[in-house]
């Protein structure tokens, strides 16, 4: 056990369960990354609260996000309860009573928050990357109405980044702790599995995907058939390196799914495809789901609204996130049930 993990403590202060269990006390480690934790989720939760309250701060004038108050209370006050639910994680996974939480209800939430943070810290920081080596926006993004000050995206992007990887720091020695067994050997090592469930799931997720992958791939070199007249026109740099990204998540969840179903190659370590099955599903799974929530509840003009194709493509990344996670939970049953 590592000396970022829950352990029995030396004498001196404890923190004890609340039946009055085995005494555990966190190391600085752990302390530390929760309240990194914490203090992270704070930029982006003002600036929401003060937004439903009614303040601009942060919104130009002529901002897209002016026109519909009833919708963006909506659409805040559902974003304030996901970055909220971040706190909620952190406490289950630093207080003794977390190790006794149900998995699911754990792993849930926490699936879908590394699948919503996963693609922020790698997106954002590439995007600016992208954009400073590669020059500013096209011309019709430097003529629309601008939808946020540059300095808010900084803020909560900035936010995001740090919150996920404390998260990570936090979540990964947890699960150690608590399922190490799970993904320990070599895929070689593992018996045949006969069921015929997981291997529809995987094969249907590697059909499936052929859609997005080439969907954004396309929209990645520049191809404008299926978008919106907004994004067409604003194209930039950066929203090509982002695209690219979308693809590689569909690659990686697919990829995941068919390593653990097929036990190929023999000496690739378990915990390798469960890593991609993990975050490529997420990353998959969950933005397909925001962005057709988004869409779906949109009030924009005509030049704004999702084209079907768009609306198809965020569909079918939701449908392959479901189904490489119920790969994914599917193969940690059947190891728990094999290792206990």
């Amino acid at each position: 056990m590592d000396q970022t993990s829950l352990a029995l403590p030396p004498p001196g202060p404890t923190t004890r369960t609340a039946g009055g269990g085995v005494p555990l006390r966190l190391s600085r480690a752990r302390r530390a990354w929760r309240g990194v934790a914490q203090v992270a989720c704070l930029p982006y939760l003002s600036l929401k609260v003060a937004w439903i309250f009614g303040s601009h701060l942060g919104i130009p004038a002529g901002s897209p996000l002016l026109e519909h108050r009833t919708t963006m209370i909506l659409a805040n006050g559902l974003t304030v309860l996901m970055d909220a639910a971040v706190l909620v994680l952190v406490l289950l996974l630093t207080r003794p009573w977390g190790l006794r939480t149900p998995a699911w209800l754990l792993v849930v939430p926490m699936w879908v928050a590394s699948g919503l943070l996963g693609p922020i810290m790698a997106g954002f920081p590439l995007q600016l990357l992208a954009t400073a080596l590669g020059g500013g926006g096209s011309e019709g993004e430097k003529s629309s109405e601008p939808f946020l000050h540059d300095w808010v995206f900084g803020v909560v992007y900035g936010g995001f980044i740090v919150q996920g990887i404390a998260l990570g720091a936090l979540f990964v020695p947890y699960a150690k702790d608590r399922w190490a067994h799970l993904w320990r050997g070599r895929l070689g090592e593992l018996p045949r599995d006969g069921a015929r469930g997981p291997r529809i799931a995987a094969y249907s997720a590697a059909l499936l995907a052929l859609l997005p992958v080439t969907a954004h791939l396309l929209w990645a070199f520049g191809v404008d058939a299926g978008l919106n007249a907004s994004q067409a026109d604003e194209r930039t740099t950066g929203s090509a390196v982002l695209e690219g990204l979308s693809a590689v998540y569909c690659l990686a969840a697919v990829a995941g799914a068919l390593l653990l179903v097929l036990r190929r190659p023999p000496l690739l370590p378990v915990k390798v495809p469960l890593a991609l099955a993990w975050l490529g599903s997420g990353a998959v799974g969950c933005w397909g789901g925001w962005l057709l929530f988004g869409a779906l509840v949109s009030a924009g003009d005509v030049g704004q609204r999702p084209t079907g194709a768009m609306l198809l493509t965020y569909a079918v990344r939701m449908i392959i996130g479901l189904l490489v996670a119920a790969t994914g939970a599917r193969f940690l049953k059947e190891r728990s049930g094999s290792t206990a």
